[in-house]
This record gives C-alpha cells, sequence and structure tokens, in this order.
C-alpha cells in the first residue's frame, strides 16, 4: 500500500535528486516476466541474474499486458533471462537518469545494440540465413523508403516475423507516445528525439522466408509490396507505436478478408480512398499470390 502511494515520488526523486539517487534505487519496484503477480527490486533482480546477461533488462510500455507479449522478449524468454516490466510513465524518465544498479548496466530491450550470447551452432546457423536475407532487406528499405532508417536481419525473435526498434539515443517508442500526448509540446524537440525506426527481420519466420522467396522469383511483384506494407504496421503495433495511417492499414486488411471470403472488389464499398495504397495486382493475381504464399 505504501509503494502504490508513493511510488512516483520515488521515482521522481530517482530522476531529480543526483545525491541519493542509488539510495532510492534500492526503493523502486517492477512486476517481471519471473515475477507472477508479485513486483521485485532491482537487489532481487541482480541477485537472480545469470551470469551470461549483459545487464538488467528492462522493458517500457503502456500496460503489462501489453508488454508481456511483446516480441522484444522472445528471446530472453527462452534463454530464461528476466525482464522488467515497466509501465508507468515516469518510468520512462527514470531510466533516462539510473543508467546503472550495483554495477549493471540497465538495457532497453527495445532498442537497438542489444546484445545475447550465442552458441557456435546457433552463430552460424545464424549469419548463413542472414546471408540469404540481406536482398530483401535492401527491398523492404527501397520500399518503406523514409519510414525505417534501415532494415537489418536480427535474431532477437523467436516466433515474430519482425519488429521495430530505436536508435540507441533516441526515444523508445513508448517515450514517442507520451511526449505526442503533451499538450505543450515542443515540436522541436519531436524532430530531433522522436524515434529513429530499425525494422528487423527474424530470417527463420516461416512469413519472411516464404516473402524472401517471392521476392527473390519476381522483385517487381506488387503483392509482395503490399505485403512488406502490412509487415509494416503491424509491427509498428506489436512494437508499440501508434499506426501512420489507421485507415489505410484498414483497408489493406478488408482487401485481404475480401480475398479470403472470394468477394469481388466492385469498387463501390465503403472502405474508403484506395488510392493512398500500394498499388496491388488484380484480384485473380492477387488470389493466387496469396494462395502460393
Amino acid at each position: 500500500k505504501f509503494y502504490e502511494q508513493f511510488s512516483k515520488n520515488l521515482k521522481l526523486g530517482v530522476h531529480e535528486d543526483s545525491t541519493n539517487r542509488a539510495k532510492l534505487a534500492d526503493l523502486l519496484r517492477y512486476h517481471s516476466t519471473k515475477s507472477g503477480d508479485d513486483t521485485t527490486t532491482l537487489k532481487e533482480y541482480v541477485a537472480r541474474m545469470d551470469e551470461k546477461q549483459q545487464g538488467i533488462y528492462y522493458i517500457t510500455g503502456e500496460s503489462r499486458k501489453a508488454v508481456e507479449s511483446s516480441p522484444f522478449l522472445e528471446k530472453l524468454k527462452k534463454r530464461g533471462f528476466e525482464c522488467l516490466l515497466m509501465t508507468d510513465p515516469i518510468d520512462e524518465y527514470v531510466t533516462q537518469q539510473l543508467k546503472e544498479y550495483d554495477g549493471k548496466k540497465l538495457i532497453a530491450v527495445t532498442k537497438e545494440g542489444l546484445e545475447i550470447d550465442e552458441g557456435e551452432d546457433e552463430k552460424k546457423k545464424f549469419e548463413e540465413e542472414k546471408a540469404k536475407t540481406e536482398s530483401l532487406c535492401k527491398l523492404i528499405k527501397e520500399v518503406l523508403d523514409d519510414k525505417v532508417e534501415k532494415v537489418v536481419v536480427s535474431n532477437h525473435m523467436v516466433d515474430s516475423p519482425c519488429s521495430l526498434v530505436t536508435s540507441a539515443f533516441g526515444w523508445t517508442a513508448n517515450m514517442t507516445r507520451i511526449m505526442q500526448a503533451q499538450a505543450l509540446r515542443d515540436n522541436t524537440q519531436m524532430g530531433y528525439m522522436a524515434a529513429k525506426k530499425t525494422l528487423e527481420l527474424n530470417p527463420f519466420n516461416p512469413i519472411i522466408s516464404s516473402l524472401r522467396s517471392k521476392a527473390e522469383a519476381d522483385q517487381s511483384d506488387k503483392t509482395v509490396k503490399d505485403l512488406i506494407w502490412l509487415l509494416y504496421d503491424t509491427a509498428l503495433l506489436t512494437s508499440g507505436f501508434n499506426l501512420d495511417e489507421p485507415t489505410v492499414f484498414a483497408n489493406r486488411i478488408h482487401r485481404l478478408i475480401k480475398l479470403g471470403l472470394s468477394i469481388e472488389d466492385d469498387g463501390d464499398d465503403d472502405l474508403g480512398d484506395l488510392d493512398d495504397l500500394p498499388p496491388l495486382d488484380d484480384e485473380e493475381d492477387m488470389g493466387e499470390s496469396s494462395l502460393e504464399s
């Protein structure tokens, strides 16, 4: 009860009081991927740390439910590494000042540069898949253009096809959302601090491998380009960002639903202006491509 009432005050103290920051950090409590319904202190977390961990892993987000199912946690869970779940907006400010605890660096799993040690066999297999996927990375970058800073192959995911990470020194997706909600936000600051997105691909995911094969067969396939946009939009959502154009995303989903139900697109529906969509094959060609994938 005490912590529920005064947690924000403690976190504000960590942010502003550099003299007592270390002492106040001892009082912080968070849910984690291993704490269940209980909370854990940073001291307890460090005591449980695996010797192969690079530091104290944490993820920030809008809610506990949202971050628990995040693609950023897939590899950590597989390796048995614990991750702190930070869902209070003030946690973003805490982590800006609290860079380490007890000699252990705090590492945001939603930012680029996350390193997870792997065995030689895993590294070799990953490098082989990475080499095969480089051409797809170039194609995706060409299609998305300035929507992402770069497209890379990553071994941070297990089940998800892709995710969007931010630069090491910029805002996280969650911080960007918080700042966009400010009534008196500084648009100049938004310009250079807003998240620079990097699209990470999971080369072992069947969606990516199938898309890679389809792109190798014909890079000009318009269905491939539309699938790339769908992957990008879904990555925005699963990575904690807001959709740039919700209506355009909805139109793409509606088109897929129509194909699944074998409904011909007569152009008289109420799905909105489809001129903003990337050009698609005609319905017959797209239906065949969808079945092949």
